[in-house]
């Protein structure tokens, strides 16, 4: 029985015409996920290929896993870019929108002209693809993947639950975000009784490295509180990362930390890479940080987003303010919103 959104006949149609065209295709099964992975999109994508390999499919997932999600692939489960696509392919897309190819990572597919299937739960997804399954009012991609396996029939263990379980944790802040559903719950509890390791998981994602804490102490150099602590920004550039003998993985987490200072709504982490910026956004309440993503040619859910600008970062920084001030007028003011304004 599908949990993540059963009472939806449009989803369980979706889920089974996904899980059809997975069972019914004899060549390589391709899975891709988003750049700069998360819990999310591992798990979506370890959970997937895990499955369909028990199932006998040739699965290629290209992925560059990060430093601090390495606990949970074993060796050889991921592989590095694809430079050509196979013949016969069926492409997988995961935790992010295959009409956004900039973003897809692991092979480009601009290049292939195969079925695509998309599992995704952002609202800014086009829902264009072969088959695919697409619900915004998921806290996490992963929800969707554990669906589509039990319409395979597939004979649910550990190593399929608990990188689900990895993607759940971090979607949901660790079941804290408003997002956040009964259903969640009731997924978790039967990822726990297939043997999903909750406690290991949490152990292993609790750990960082010397750098990280070297680096959090320029970071916080730079933090900045605006609109009367409403706003809360840091940057990290590479000068600061060679100090701290860190790397850009280092930075991922910064972004909750400043979420959770008092009176913030909305925080925000600048990676400085010289003529490109790059924005992580989080924020709680009644603002949106997709809508200031949006602005900026990003996009995301709405409590936590991102974007990626090919700007220095003073002409980032006046757009940023820009659009950081639309949206708090937004929700300062009901009766802008209601007359249709962003």
């Amino acid at each position: 029985m599908n949990v993540s959104n059963g009472d939806n006949h449009q989803y369980q149609q979706e889920v089974r015409q996904v899980a059809a065209l997975l069972r019914a295709h004899e060549g390589p099964v391709v899975v891709l996920s988003h750049e700069n992975p998360d819990g999310d999109a591992l798990g979506s994508l370890l959970g997937l290929t895990r499955a369909l390999r028990g199932l006998g499919k040739t699965v290629i997932a290209p992925m560059d896993v990060p430093r601090y999600l390495r606990f949970l692939p074993t060796p050889g489960e991921t592989s590095g870019p694809l430079t050509a696509w196979p013949e016969g392919a069926l492409a997988v897309v995961v935790d992010v929108d295959n009409n956004d190819p900039g973003r897809v990572a692991g092979a480009d597919l601009r290049q292939f002209g195969g079925e695509v299937v998309n599992l995704d739960h952002h609202g800014t997804n086009q829902r264009r693809a072969t088959a695919g399954v697409v619900d915004p009012s998921l806290p996490a991609a992963v929800m969707i993947v554990a669906d589509v396996l039990n319409e395979l029939g597939v004979t649910w263990t550990e190593q399929l639950a608990t990188p689900l379980m990895l993607g759940l944790i971090t979607d949901t802040g660790s079941f804290r975000f408003d997002s956040v559903t009964p259903q969640t719950f009731v997924c978790a509890a039967q990822l726990l009784e297939r043997g999903a390791q909750l406690g290991w998981i949490n152990d292993q994602m609790g750990q960082q490295p010397r750098a990280y804490y070297l680096l959090l102490r320029e970071v916080l150099d730079t933090m900045e509180f605006l609109r009367g602590g409403r706003v809360v920004m840091a940057r990290v550039d590479e000068a600061m990362l060679t100090r701290a003998g860190a790397s850009w993985e280092d930075v991922e987490n910064y972004v909750g930390m400043l979420r959770n200072s008092e009176g913030a709504d909305l925080a925000v982490m600048i990676k400085d890479f010289g003529e490109r910026i790059k924005l992580s956004l989080r924020s709680r309440g009644g603002v949106s940080a997709q809508n200031v993503a949006v602005a900026l040619g990003g996009g995301g859910h709405v409590s936590a987003s991102g974007a990626s600008l090919s700007e220095p970062y003073p002409a980032v920084r006046h757009r940023l303010d820009e659009a950081i001030g639309a949206e708090l007028a937004r929700v300062d003011d009901p009766a802008r919103d209601m007359a249709g304004h962003p």
